[in-house]
């Protein structure tokens, strides 16, 4: 079998394989009697380990999670998460990777690991340089209808897909930024400010609980994660294993959507529908902002992105400024 894995340093986040392991576990998952012909490491993704694998009847995408032992609370078995979160995206089946086996028993690999199909088109982030703004706008409309369906599926509870649930949006936020502050803590970060956000949220349940129908959130929905033709027609849609149940306006794809207004990616609000600007709303935003620079921290830390890790303090900060400025609610 050709094996092409990536250069990585020794202490990487992301674990590779051996040409041996890759080829073992492609055929206890596919059959044992199966060519494995080549694998190559994709090197896109900055949680799971991937590898593009070529069988003799064409190719299939491995993913492999980090050990147990190496995954934090708010990154708990996503892989778990995503294989059982698949069903509600039934809105968008079409433009998902069709799982082909799924391996949780940590009987050959001490990791869980799937295999799925390979997806049609070119990763967004390579194609989309290629096209001057005003040519991605059909891109950007394209991605508020998916989303838009995604945020029409309604769930049992709030918090991640794969449970715990709870009762209330607000219990749901106040264990997220505990579970985050107590992950950077492991870390020797300074998390202070999260734990400084997640007491606020709690003194504003009453707001956050405003927000009383859980639906279903994509949780990392933007460039990296689609596919596109030629055209730059979204031909796929991959990487749920963030999704949760909550407030839609609570979802990554919002706040990337509406972080550069005049520009393109304004054409994503004519197919998904205006954002509600309520006083309530906008402060509820803050609380969701917080949680994305909160879970961004752990990944700038983790690739050593000193400058921008020192960014996430700076903004977090404003958004405490922000807060305290002018509180809606129950003091």
């Amino acid at each position: 079998m050709e094996f092409h894995p990536l250069d990585r340093p020794a202490d990487a986040f992301q674990r590779p394989l051996t040409a041996p392991l890759v080829e073992l576990l492609c055929r206890r998952a596919l059959g044992s009697d199966i060519p494995v012909l080549a694998a190559t490491e994709l090197g896109l993704g900055s949680y799971n380990t991937t590898y593009r694998v070529e069988l003799a009847d064409g190719p299939v995408i491995l993913r492999v999670a980090p050990e147990p032992a190496r995954q934090t609370r708010t990154e708990r078995q996503f892989m778990r998460n995503e294989y059982l979160a698949t069903p509600y995206f039934a809105p968008i089946a079409p433009l998902l990777p069709r799982t082909l086996a799924a391996d949780f028993t940590h009987e050959v690999i001490g990791r869980d690991y799937l295999v799925q199909e390979v997806l049609d088109g070119r990763p967004a982030p390579e194609a989309l340089p290629g096209f001057a703004p005003d040519a991605r706008r059909p891109y950007f409309r394209r991605l508020g209808e998916i989303t838009r369906a995604v945020h029409g599926v309604r769930g049992p509870g709030f918090g991640a897909v794969a449970g715990p649930h709870t009762d209330t949006w607000s219990e749901a936020l106040v264990r997220c930024f505990a579970d985050n502050a107590a992950d950077l803590a492991d870390l020797g970060l300074d998390a202070a400010d999260v734990r400084a956000v997640g007491d606020r949220a709690a003194q504003d349940a009453a707001l956050l609980d405003e927000i009383t129908e859980p639906r279903l959130l994509h949780g990392d929905l933007w460039h990296v994660n689609v596919m596109v033709s030629p055209e730059l027609e979204i031909t796929g849609v991959f990487d749920h294993d963030r999704s949760w149940w909550g407030d839609p306006a609570a979802d990554w794809t919002i706040w990337m959507a509406a972080k550069k207004p005049g520009t393109e990616r304004d054409a994503f609000w004519e197919t998904y529908g205006p954002l509600v600007a309520t006083p309530q709303a906008r402060r509820r935003a803050l609380y969701y902002r917080a949680r994305h620079l909160a879970a961004v921290r752990l990944e700038r830390h983790r690739y050593e992105q000193r400058e921008r890790l020192a960014d996430s303090y700076t903004e977090l900060g404003e958004v405490l400024a922000a807060l305290d400025s002018g509180r809606i609610g129950p003091a």
